[in-house]
């Protein structure tokens, strides 16, 4: 060993013949805690950069192409398009709106109702995986397909098979034989009132003129009963009860075989609508007032669903407030024609997505269309997690900083102690440089086993919290558990970061001792 090197070791160690000295020790103890908070808050912010980028990007595509008019009639000619871009691997188009949706006597506001194409929403989203009941459908064990192919009615036409870009709407289903229009009834209804009206007008009439000259009018006043006015039925015919032959609720406990859209909810908007397979959701527009569409005035309407499933995307912002439905019949329901609020894709690599997004702008420079990739989508989320993992990447380094400190502080105390053994030896033929080199690896050492001992620290610290789990309340982290996800070279960088400040913090105490005299090291003792 050479002599540097040796003499370091030396100097690391207890008077007392221990392993090490009591200021090494809180030297080393120091930086071991500084490495090890500095590396699990890394890997803790990376974790929710990264389980939020999993959550976003299994909810919503890679690659969103938008429109800047209502109406987009032409998306097949666009995904066709957009198809032929290397690196696009899925594309799918859809149409979403905010609803109300209503449960018995619960109601959630602000719930976003997503059409999609059950045939290619697989390509481009990550809903099978998600779906976790009934478990016939769950991805470990089951077939998602299953309850995604409900979403769509057995007699609607796919959204690919409508001739001639219109809206072409499904065949429907006619009434049972025994079931009469409301239409009609209320008709019926209304001339077997007036029949009997007038049969009680013309008795009347009858039994006024009897006994009355023939040929001559009848005596009296002609005016009816009641005068000329008009007025209501005795009975409402809007409110009456038409009985479920003529006017069935989807809803009731003997129609929960009647055929129905179907829609895939989220798990916490289950709980909360208090929800269960096979249940009837109410869905409504949340406009309020009459609304001018398609060159008619309509209300808001309100529409019943067949919930077939339920997805689980770990996120309570989507699990709470997203409901899936098919393509065909959202575009029935919203009364839009044959367009879509857009087209979404997913790409290979979620790194190149800019560059695809660059590559569709170009296809599509039109001026008509607005391409936006997952980053731009959640700009403002994916930002206010990067700043915060730099910030408290930083605020935690000084922490390493403060240990730093202690490693000067340590050496200085050794180099005006040892300053007798310093000056012999420079009297015996050390050079300045060897003395320097020593006090060099002194530090180092110091770095170095409190570096190992806080990666170590903070990989087992890691390990713990994947294994165990620390519980967050969803309502607040949009997560229900911590999510720690460790990167080899973030570990590498704590650990060159650590190295370097505990060289440097040892520099000035080397340079002190390398450039010390021998005489006046003797004339101070």
């Amino acid at each position: 060993m050479e002599f540097p090197l040796s003499l370091a070791i030396r100097y690391l160690r207890s008077k007392k013949r221990a392993f090490i000295s009591v200021g090494t020790m809180f030297a080393i103890i120091g930086v071991t805690v500084g490495v090890a908070a500095l590396t699990t808050v890394m890997s803790v912010t990376g974790g929710f950069r990264s389980e939020f980028r999993d959550k976003v990007l299994g909810v919503n595509a890679h690659v969103l192409v938008l429109k800047y008019s209502s109406d987009f009639s032409e998306y097949r000619d666009v995904m066709r398009e957009m198809a032929t871009i290397p690196g696009v691997v899925g594309v799918a188009p859809f149409v979403i709106s905010p609803m109300m949706v209503t449960h018995g006597d619960r109601t959630a506001t602000g719930v976003l109702l997503k059409g999609v194409d059950p045939e290619r929403m697989a390509s481009v989203l990550d809903l099978p995986r998600q779906i976790s009941e009934p478990p016939q459908c769950r991805a470990s064990g089951g077939n998602p397909q299953q309850c995604i192919d409900l979403l769509r009615l057995p007699d609607a036409r796919p959204p690919d098979h409508r001739t001639g870009g219109h809206f072409d709407p499904p065949p429907t289903t006619p009434p049972p034989s025994s079931a009469k229009p409301l239409l009609d009834v209320i008709q019926e209804r209304v001339a077997s009132d007036a029949m009997a009206a007038a049969g009680a007008a013309a008795g009347a009439r009858i039994a006024s003129s009897a006994g009355s000259v023939p040929g001559e009018l009848p005596p009296g006043s002609t005016v009816p009963e009641g005068g000329w006015t008009s007025r209501f039925l005795d009975e409402d015919i809007a409110t009456m009860k038409l009985g479920p032959d003529i006017d069935p609720d989807p809803c009731a406990d003997n129609a929960r075989d009647r055929p129905l859209s179907g829609v895939i909810v989220g798990k916490a908007l289950l709980e909360k609508l208090d929800l269960s397979i096979g249940d009837c959701l109410q869905v409504t527009s949340p406009t309020i007032g009459f609304t001018y569409t398609r060159g008619a005035i309509r209300a808001p309407v309100a529409r019943h669903f067949r919930v077939v499933a339920a997805f689980d995307a770990g996120f309570d912002q989507y699990d709470s407030k997203l409901i899936y439905t098919d393509l065909f019949e959202a575009q029935k329901y919203l009364d839009g024609g044959d367009t879509v609020t857009g087209v979404e894709m997913k790409v290979s690599d979620i790194d190149r997505a800019r560059v695809i997004k660059a590559a569709v702008d170009e296809r599509l420079s039109n001026g008509l269309y607005n391409t936006m990739d997952w980053e731009e989508l959640n700009h403002g989320l994916f930002t206010a997690l990067r700043i915060q993992q730099i910030v408290m990447s930083m605020v935690l380094a000084l922490i390493i900083v403060l240990a730093a400190f202690t490693v000067i502080a340590t050496l200085i105390m050794l180099v005006l102690e040892k300053k007798r053994e310093i000056a012999v030896l420079k009297a015996m033929g050390a050079s300045d440089l060897k003395l320097l080199r020593a006090f060099l690896y002194q530090g180092g050492l110091i770095g170095l086993v409190g570096t190992v001992a806080g990666l170590g620290l903070g990989y087992l610290s890691c390990r713990v919290l994947l294994v165990y789990g620390f519980p967050l309340d969803p309502k607040v982290y949009f997560i229900s558990r911590l999510p720690v996800q460790m990167h080899a070279t973030e570990f590498a960088l704590v650990g060159v970061f650590s190295l370097l400040v505990c060289l440097l913090a040892t520099v000035w105490p080397a340079l002190y001792a390398a450039r010390l005299r021998p005489a006046e090291a003797f004339r101070e003792q």
